[in-house]
């Protein structure tokens, strides 16, 4: 359905706020000598996801960035989240 609304008249400007603030972000981890991070390669694999014309952009990035495991672990070693799932351990 058409909408007499555009969206890119209305949002253009805050989403590429956001993609600066992103590009500026990994410049910083970068920068640091932390770009090894297991949550920076797991923004980096999403990024396909988001220049994909494939639909529901939002919940293949979302569930790229959660942790798969089905099971909920016996204790939290510490209160938080991480962001994107850990690598298993070697």
């Amino acid at each position: 359905m058409p909408s007499s609304v555009s969206l890119p008249d209305l949002q253009f400007i805050e989403a590429r706020a956001r993609l600066l603030d992103l590009a500026s972000f990994l410049d910083r981890v970068q920068r640091h000598g932390q770009a090894d991070d297991y949550r920076l390669h797991a923004l980096r694999a999403a990024l396909p996801l988001l220049l994909s014309d494939a639909p529901h952009r939002v919940r293949r990035i979302l569930e790229s960035l959660s942790d798969p495991s089905p099971d909920p672990i016996p204790a939290a070693t510490l209160q938080g989240a991480f962001g994107a799932p850990r690598p298993p351990l070697a």
